[in-house]
């Protein structure tokens, strides 16, 4: 009787194991991570780089078309972020707005105007979605295809003008280009209730249409009306954080490995952000804190990495008073003398997380850009 029951079990189970199969497989492979990649981080349903990268800059180009900026982030189903782009002359606001709103996608599995809709309805309900961590604005976007969620997206920056346009409606229309009509449609708007006892008072303006000078070639730095709304000549523009990140890329490629790649501006926000297929978490997390590290000691992360290792007693010191990360592949972007933001790189095979960063350098600045080099005695210097 038992065999008989051990038999009709694995029978049932061999009948349901293809379809459950089947449900796992409906997104398209070229949506998301796969092969060894994906063996490595064990996951099969993330987006994948490419995909990512793709959303992103088709949004992009919807909004500069209409004379604006954003900034965009796509993020995959664990938080980790897999890519970012922050146009030039975007602020701090638009800056961690575009991640608020994705963060909130992420958290609810539902666009982020669904809370937005929720306290439009009762504005009592704001305190109580802020508690949760939740950002009520439209513009964060589940990634889903064929009913499978794959990441989340995120926008902000240029001023709604809905149903015509808006943050929400960029990224929609981007996926829907990049993806197509597996993508859910939007949801509907919820007129937010009047303000009782509201002022009318006169709001102040600020700033002047005059953009800095800058002594840097221009494709190097943000200029024009991006420069001005940020008051700074000399932060790195997207296009060449993008050329920094493309290059160390392909450099990591050719070398049959992967890497991930953070590149932040002179005040520290993040200007560009890249995960190559099959990094994982910590290699995320730690390109991002050389870059920071970078920033603050306006030197290579190896120089005083490499220190500590010949003299280890003040690595405490400086790891937990002063929260520097250490580990090589930090490198302050230093161009003609003039610093105008940071590379960060983790997870290339090899520990050649800096040999990644300076190739990403050389092949967008060239001779302008100052990069660690080696004396006789293998200690790292900025030349």
């Amino acid at each position: 009787m038992r065999h008989r029951i051990a038999c009709l079990v694995l029978a049932m189970a061999g009948a349901i194991a293809p379809g459950s199969m089947a449900l796992g497989q409906t997104v398209p492979a070229q949506f998301v991570v796969s092969g060894k990649a994906a063996e490595k981080i064990q996951d099969f349903s993330t987006i994948n780089l490419a995909t990512a990268q793709r959303i992103a800059e088709t949004c992009e180009r919807y909004v500069t078309s209409r004379g604006g900026q954003h900034t965009i982030i796509v993020l995959d189903n664990d938080g980790n972020r897999v890519y970012m782009d922050r146009m030039d002359g975007q602020g701090y606001a638009n800056i961690v707005t575009a991640e608020m709103k994705a963060r909130t996608a992420l958290k609810t599995r539902e666009p982020s105007k669904a809370t937005m809709n929720r306290v439009a309805r009762n504005p009592e309900q704001e305190a109580y979605e802020i508690q949760l961590g939740l950002y009520p604005v439209a513009g964060g976007l589940p990634i889903v295809v064929n009913k499978q969620m794959i990441g989340v997206v995120g926008a902000g920056g240029y001023r709604p003008n809905p149903p015509v346009w808006s943050d929400e409606i960029c990224v929609h229309n981007a996926m829907l280009e990049v993806i197509g009509p597996s993508v859910p449609p939007l949801l509907e708007d919820i007129q937010s209730q009047p303000i009782a006892n509201r002022e009318n008072l006169p709001v102040p303006r600020f700033g002047i249409a005059t953009a800095p000078k800058s002594t840097l070639p221009a494709e190097f730095v943000v200029t024009g009306k991006g420069a001005a709304n940020i008051f700074d000549g000399n932060q790195i523009s997207l296009a060449a954080a993008k050329k920094i990140g493309r290059a160390c890329r392909d450099w990591a490629a050719s070398k049959g490995a992967t890497m991930s790649l953070y590149i932040i501006d002179d005040a520290g926000e993040m200007v560009h952000m890249e995960r190559m297929d099959g990094q994982v978490s910590s290699d995320i997390s730690t390109a991002l804190l050389k870059a920071q590290t970078a920033l603050r000691l306006r030197e290579p992360t190896s120089i005083r990495g490499t220190q500590l290792k010949n003299d280890p007693r003040s690595l405490p010191r400086n790891t937990s008073m002063f929260d520097f990360f250490l580990a090589s592949g930090g490198i302050p972007i230093v161009v003609d003398g003039q610093m105008i933001g940071a590379v960060g790189v983790s997870g290339v095979e090899g520990g050649q997380d800096e040999a990644c960063a300076i190739e990403g350098l050389k092949a967008t600045f060239g001779e302008h850009a100052t990069v660690p080099v080696y004396s006789a005695a293998g200690a790292p210097e900025q030349r």
